[in-house]
């Protein structure tokens, strides 16, 4: 039986783990298999840390890159990779922060990361078309609570106590060391979206959320509304709809069986 599974497991253990040995290997070269296997694993960690760096832009800048440097190597010994694509990497850096020592008093951070993935995810996720707004016209008013709409692929609600989105929102240009947000706990959910290659984080009213997770759900147009207008009597459908629209976060539709 070939030794090349054990093989392969010893070195992923030497680069990812930090193992020292790698049992039958001998140096070719001028140089000790310790020295080449350091050199492995640092291109190693330094691609993983450049994949944390891309993906979390944000918590970069609320952090610092010294404190970023160290956060990024223990999430890495935590969490090593699991896929050959870079930009998968990095997926559970929130609930990391949550047991985090270092963070614990940076609260919000872990929902910040939440945001940030989704916006890493949306910015990669599959082009869908827009809504057809012809076919959405010819369908009868009486059909209207039948209705059943599709939304992107990048569409993502994050739910937060925290005002995530304005985070977000304020280190997207150079102002960012400037801003000055209320962070005292209350609900909030934003919405993340692509539209023309740029990623969009919106700050949604409860009533818009909870018709959003309703319809995400997979519920109809007609029980999505019923059933956000029994919690909030505020809630306003055209304004709803116009602003997901303008938005691209419909995609189609389709009528659902009649009750």
């Amino acid at each position: 039986m070939s030794d090349a599974p054990k093989i392969y497991a010893e070195f992923a253990a030497v680069i990812s783990q930090g193992a020292t040995a790698l049992s039958g290997v001998q140096a070719a070269g001028r140089y000790p298999v310790s020295t080449g296997l350091e050199v492995y694993r640092n291109n190693y960690r330094g691609n993983l840390h450049d994949a944390l760096v891309g993906a979390y832009p944000v918590i970069l800048q609320l952090v610092g890159a010294q404190f970023f440097r160290r956060l990024a190597r223990d999430f890495i010994t935590a969490y090593p990779s699991r896929s050959a694509n870079l930009f998968d990497y990095g997926a559970p850096l929130g609930e990391f922060l949550r047991r985090y020592a270092a963070t614990q008093t940076l609260a919000y951070l872990p929902d910040v990361a939440a945001l940030e993935w989704a916006c890493h995810r949306a910015y990669l996720a599959a082009d869908a078309a827009t809504l057809d707004l012809t076919a959405l016209a010819a369908v009868h008013p009486d059909d209207y609570a039948r209705l059943h709409l599709q939304l992107h692929p990048s569409c993502y609600l994050i739910n937060s106590v925290y005002p995530v989105a304005a985070i977000w929102q304020a280190h997207q240009s150079e102002l960012a060391a400037d801003f000055s947000l209320d962070l005292t706990p209350c609900d909030g959910v934003a919405l993340v979206v692509r539209q023309h290659n740029f990623v969009y984080v919106e700050q949604l009213a409860a009533a818009e959320a909870q018709w959003l997770h309703a319809i995400l759900a997979g519920k109809s147009l007609g029980a999505a509304s019923e059933h956000t207008l029994a919690h909030h009597a505020e809630f306003n459908l055209p304004a709803v709809l116009l602003k997901l629209a303008q938005l691209d976060v419909l995609t189609g539709f389709y009528l659902g069986e009649k009750s």
